[in-house]
């Protein structure tokens, strides 16, 4: 009894947390090592799903294989407030860069400084924040060119120390929010890549991991055509099956962990997350959770409480994005979720025809297209392909039934671990 109250909660549900078994994902290190094995850089990385598929969490994986591989690493979320405009850019990426060039020493003889003119003295002879903010602000130009010109200046010094590194990754999470605002004559994300472009043309070996909801690559595009050509999309889907179970399995078989799961127990697990990693760690630390209390406690009531912890993610994971959305916006959620595979892709037609077979007022089908770009807007849609939409919510077809009674799926309320 005193072990299973000891042994502390293996699983991690919280957002970005890593877990404690990573389950799956070979492939896509895989690829990420081929991008590092790049002579020129040619193509850069787009890791992108939907909330829920371990995005964070394996970007960060990513970190190591880099520094492995004799890469710098720089990077950090991309709030709307850092990519508001392009000057606000400029100085997130010049700091990240700083964090990581800080400790190097360049020689002043060695690295040109064309275009600096008499205030070079002043550099230090690090690659600190103050040094590369010196070189942005003294060149001529637009933000892009006084950027490019700061990077440049970076990767001078850096092939000019003693041991330098192969290149550096800039990685940047939650990326979606970049956005351009020609009405404020803002093109941040439209900065960010033209500079790399640029920088990758002239052979600097700055490789760009950009993270994000499936928003994210359509507004590269959108932005710049080019970016079609610049980039590896990397779409993370639900673990496979096997993978699943090890990443259920394997946080229980340490050394005095008082719970094991069993085949009954693991089986439920699996169909209820249905293969997205932090559903997976969601009901498992909740089970967990359970199963400690009924030993401590003596009962003889064991199993999975799945209809409980169903509640519990709900109220904690969609609720929020529920109730950001109209009522007339509900009604659309809710035909789609009623459509054979609302987990796949849909179609405006699909909302069309069946709005008008369900007890909600019909759409028509420029009506249903201007409710879904809203949605897209909010983040609960997203559009993959022309007149292709489906959910950036895991699951939300599933939460958006239970709200209606008719609609309450059957729930299994005898389990045993």
């Amino acid at each position: 009894m005193k072990a299973a109250i000891g042994f502390r909660n293996p699983f991690r549900p919280g957002a970005g947390h890593t877990p404690p078994y990573l389950a799956g994902r070979k492939e896509e290190r895989r690829e990420f090592l081929k991008l590092l094995n790049q002579d020129i850089v040619l193509s850069n990385l787009v890791l992108t799903g939907l909330r829920g598929a371990g995005k964070t969490v394996l970007l960060d994986t990513f970190k190591p294989l880099a520094v492995r591989e004799g890469w710098l690493w720089v990077g950090a979320d991309l709030s709307e407030s850092t990519t508001v405009d392009e000057e606000r850019l400029a100085t997130r990426i010049l700091t990240d860069v700083a964090l990581a060039t800080s400790h190097f020493v360049y020689d002043r003889q060695e690295v040109p400084r064309a275009g600096f003119g008499r205030q070079a003295d002043m550099f230090e002879a690090t690659l600190n924040y103050s040094t590369l903010r010196a070189v942005y602000d003294q060149t001529m130009g637009l933000v892009a060119d006084r950027l490019k010109a700061a990077l440049t200046f970076v990767w001078r010094a850096l092939r000019a120390s003693p041991k330098p590194p192969r290149g550096i990754v800039f990685a940047y999470d939650e990326a979606q929010n970049m956005a351009d605002h020609a009405g404020k004559d803002e093109y941040p994300l439209s900065v960010m890549l033209d500079v790399f472009q640029s920088i990758q043309r002239q052979g600097a070996p700055f490789l760009l991991a950009l993270t994000g909801l499936p928003t994210l690559f359509p507004k590269l595009v959108e932005a710049r055509t080019y970016s079609e050509r610049m980039f590896r999309v990397l779409f993370l889907n639900r673990l496979d099956r096997p993978d699943v179970r090890e990443a259920i399995v394997k946080p229980i078989q340490e050394d005095g962990c008082p719970i094991t799961f069993t085949e009954q127990s693991i089986r439920q697990i699996e169909k209820h997350s249905a293969g997205y990693p932090y559903f997976i760690q969601f009901i498992c630390h909740e089970a967990f959770d359970v199963f400690v209390s009924q030993i401590t406690t003596g009962s003889s009531n064991l199993g999975v409480p799945i209809e409980e912890i169903t509640a519990k993610l709900d109220s904690d994971f969609f609720a929020g994005r529920w109730s950001r959305a109209t009522d007339r916006q509900r009604d659309l959620l809710y035909v789609v979720s009623r459509l054979d595979d609302p987990e796949s892709e849909f179609s405006v037609q699909e909302i069309v025809e069946l709005s008008g077979k369900l007890p909600v007022k019909g759409f028509s089908a420029s009506h249903a297209s201007q409710m879904l770009a809203a949605l897209i807007d909010s983040g609960i849609v997203f559009r993959n392909r022309h007149g292709r939409y489906s959910f950036a919510v895991p699951l939300l077809g599933d939460f958006i039934r239970r709200q209606y009674p008719a609609d309450q799926p059957e729930l299994f309320d005898e389990e045993s671990r």
